[in-house]
């Protein structure tokens, strides 16, 4: 046997008998101190060999008899702490990875709050502070351990990340706030930076260091969703070092190279966040993406893809790596490729959310703005035919939003490929969407031509001050009013004038408006005067509601006539008169003209717009019948409509109204305000009240849109393509449910409603399956709750588990909120229905 092996161990077993057996604390002190001869940290005289020996054979052995006998009785065995200051020496003075591991092991042994678990908190607190994290990782980098067999390594791998859940599992409330995670993982992340470098400076050395580990750890932190943290403190760091140093650049590249695919997408995900534009990504990754199947699979697909949770300066950055360098370039086409293909699918475009359509919109707008014009070239056939296919599938869609994003797209890839020539143009609202999307285009603007000298924003035109002119002569003052004509009009004493009011005013026509309903109707079927034709249209509304008997004569052909009259003249608010003058006919003759009109709308000849018309018409007459007089004007409460709006605001204002009350009642305030009254009776409100006149004819309304929904004609399917009227129908029964409430038909319309809305809760189109919720919230603000527990108890337990479905599985947000609103209602039924424990 070895002499020198010897020695240790005897040295070893005498400290070891001295601790289990002796109370005197002065031969415990000798005894620790005979051991502690063989840390690293201490200069003496002990052979190398002799220390390599203990820290690996007795080190942790001799650390766990030191925690066994730990215990406040015992370390006072010594006066002022000389004992526990030697007991905490060999964790903070000894080998970091044994110690690291011992504590943490015994950490997690100790059962609950105790003197023992919160001094070895008290340690590992110091261990963590006096940096020995960084000791460990640097040890574990100079050995070359080929990755995943060492059991050493995965173990210190397991502990140092989930540090931060040991402790406050064994601590609970008492945890100190170095082990909140908050602050734990960025101090990971500067002691990650140290052991970098040193490895930095092994390498100018001429040593060589293994890098695997700190990936292995960075992987693990990622995948256990703390990127933000260790990465927020690691990413500006490397990001400031790699800027002119190559070898700096090559650690970092090597950092991310050696990460686990499992942790591949955590680690390139969380970079691409946390990068300040794509070229600090590419300072980061370097070619990453072409070494690596995984990374560039996470790059290419799942970012762009399969995800759709990252912002728009994510995007660009992310894009704007792969256009960076020439090797990426080849995958940015194919990512546009790709792109492209989901972007022109129509079953994505029918099945995806909404918010996704738009992420992929906004990367495709990026990839366009990067390529090249020989780029373009290379590709011009794909692309005409990706947009062609894509644009078609878009703007079929019922959603406005998406046929937004497909007309945008459209555009830009249209003026890509005729950079020269014509190129599409669409009309769409310009809002904060279309913006957006069409600011992606062009990531420069900034290369814009300069402004010429004297007009820079660094040096404004300054109005003069109002005192100057004054004192001008009439004749520099005329001058200089003659000079400054145009480019300072904004600046002339005009906005003191006080505008006139023309709002009276009204064109005189030479044509003689008529005054009988039958003059009206020969007026817009047989004239050829396009002045009577306006006057008449115009007149139309009020002559209808003046004369209700003789519009009742006619009620029926004048529908006929107002539905196919086309505009003849450019005339302002031609679609407004017209709709006016409908609704009007049919609240002056209700049950004829709602026969006729929901006979039409599955008649043969007609267009989408027409019919969409008369539910327009017919939801705009149920409300004004529906409201008291005083209230016909007010807008809709209740249940919010989703999607596209049905009613247009204001609803039924009339042309012909005098504002002639605006001054009495004007008048009226002065006087009332002016006048001292000494005694007043108490001052209410006057409500509106009157018969509900939509009560005795809201079946002639309801129920024929719904009787024939699923038999399709030649040029209409409502359950086919024809998905945007069947929208506008759901929607428009919906609102004729709501405008029923304390009708005595509320019930027999929830029911056929309900069933109604469980015939088509699969259907593919967003819109229309935000009718059937917003349907069902109709139901249940209208029909009354006793009601509701009598006939449609087993409908609603249907809906309802229909509607948890919605709520978790429905790919569009608009339905999950009014799935979400809908069972909010039913929750107020809870104490009433059946329906609450189910």
């Amino acid at each position: 046997m070895d002499p020198e092996l010897s020695e240790v161990r005897h040295t070893v077993q005498e400290a070891l008998h001295t601790l289990s057996s002796s109370r005197d604390g002065v031969q415990i002190s000798e005894a620790l101190k005979s051991v502690k001869l063989y840390l690293n940290g201490v200069k003496n005289t002990v052979l190398p060999r002799e220390r390599e020996e203990f820290s690996k054979i007795y080190f942790s052995t001799f650390l766990r008899c030191l925690v066994n006998k730990l215990s406040p009785d015992w370390l006072e065995l010594l006066p002022a702490g000389q004992l526990e200051e030697l007991w905490d020496s060999f964790f903070l003075e000894g080998p970091a990875d044994q110690a690291f591991l011992v504590l943490m092991e015994s950490i997690i042994a100790t059962a609950g709050p105790s003197y023992p678990l919160m001094k070895m908190a008290q340690v590992l607190t110091r261990f963590l502070k006096m940096g020995r994290l960084a000791e460990l990782m640097w040890e574990m980098s100079q050995q070359q351990v080929p990755r995943g067999s060492s059991l050493l390594q995965e173990t210190l791998l397991s502990k140092v990340v989930c540090l931060p859940d040991h402790l406050s599992n064994q601590m609970k409330e008492q945890s100190t706030p170095l082990f909140f995670p908050q602050n734990y993982f960025p101090l990971l992340g500067e002691e990650i930076i140290q052991v970098l470098q040193k490895i930095s400076d092994s390498l100018r050395g001429g040593s060589d260091c293994s890098i695997s580990f700190l990936s292995q750890i960075l992987a693990k932190v990622c995948i256990h969703g703390r990127q933000k943290e260790i990465l927020g403190v690691l990413v500006p760091r490397l990001t400031e070092l790699t800027q002119a140093d190559c070898i700096w650049q090559r650690l970092s590249w090597r950092l991310v190279e050696s990460v686990p695919d499992r942790g591949m997408e955590a680690v390139v995900s969380g970079l691409i966040q946390e990068a300040r534009g794509a070229r600090v990504l590419s300072q980061l990754l370097g070619n990453l993406v072409m070494k690596n199947k995984k990374a560039q699979f996470v790059v290419t697909r799942k970012c762009l893809l399969l995800q759709y949770r990252y912002s728009t300066e994510v995007l660009q950055n992310l894009l704007g790596y792969l256009a960076l360098d020439s090797h990426r370039r080849t995958l940015l086409l194919q990512v546009l490729k790709d792109l492209l293909e989901t972007w022109g699918s129509s079953s994505a475009v029918k099945h995806s959310p909404v918010e996704q359509q738009l992420y992929v919109s906004k990367a495709i707008l990026i990839c366009l703005s990067h390529l090249k014009e020989s780029e373009i070239e290379h590709i011009r056939e794909e692309l005409l035919t990706a947009m062609m296919g894509g644009v078609q599938c878009h703007i079929e869609s019922s959603l406005p939003q998406v046929r937004h994003l497909g007309m945008i797209v459209a555009e830009t890839i249209s003026s890509r490929i005729h950079s020269e020539g014509p190129h599409l143009k669409f009309q769409y609202e310009e809002n904060k969407l279309t913006r957006e999307l069409l600011s992606l285009v062009n990531l420069k603007p900034a290369e814009a031509s300069p402004p010429a000298s004297g007009d820079s924003p660094s040096s404004p035109v300054v109005p003069a001050p109002a005192t100057q002119p004054a004192r001008l002569s009439p004749e520099a003052q005329a001058h200089h009013e003659e000079e400054h004509k145009g480019s300072d009009s904004d600046l002339d004493s005009d906005d003191e004038f006080v505008p006139y009011d023309m709002s009276r005013d009204k064109e005189l026509k030479n044509t003689k408006a008529p005054v009988y309903i039958r003059d009206c109707l020969e007026a817009l079927t047989t004239s050829e005067d396009v002045e009577r034709w306006e006057v008449t249209l115009q007149v139309l509304e009020s002559l209808i509601k003046r004369s209700p008997v003789a519009t009742k004569e006619v009620s029926t052909e004048l529908v006929k006539v107002l539905l196919h009259l086309e505009e003849k003249t450019c005339m302002e608010g031609f679609e407004m008169l017209r709709q006016r003058a409908l609704v009007a006919v049919t609240v002056t003759d209700p049950i004829q003209v709602a026969q006729y009109l929901t006979s039409q709308f599955y008649a043969m000849n007609y267009s989408l717009r027409q019919r969409m018309d008369i539910l327009d018409v017919l939801v705009l007459a149920a409300q004004e019948l529906s409201s008291p007089r005083s209230l016909e004007k007010a807008k809709i409460s209740g249940p919010p409509e989703p999607g596209v709006q049905l009613l247009p605001a204001p609803l039924t204002p009339s042309l012909n109204k005098v504002p002639s009350e605006d001054w009495r009642r004007i008048v009226e305030e002065r006087i009332k305000n002016k006048t001292r009254r000494f005694a007043k009776g108490s001052s209410r409100a006057s409500t509106a009240n009157g018969p509900n006149k939509f009560n005795s004819v809201v079946g002639y309304f309801f129920f024929p849109l719904i009787e024939r929904f699923d038999r399709p004609l030649v040029t209409f399917d409502l359950l086919g393509e024809d998905s945007l009227v069947l929208g506008r129908l759901v929607h428009t029964v919906g609102i004729l449910m709501y405008f029923a409430i304390n009708t005595t038909a509320a019930v027999p319309m929830g029911k056929a409603l309900l069933e109604f809305v469980w015939t088509l809760r699969f259907h593919t189109d967003a819109y229309v399956r935000q009718g059937l919720l917003y349907s069902i919230s109709s139901v249940l603000w209208s029909v009354p709750a006793e009601r509701l527990l009598g006939d449609l108890t087993d409908e609603l337990l249907e809906t309802r588990s229909w509607l948890a479905a919605v709520t978790e599985n429905d790919p569009d947000e608009d339905c999950r909120k009014l799935a979400m609103q809908a069972l909010l209602l039913m929750e107020k039924l809870k104490d009433k229905l059946p329906i609450g424990s189910s």
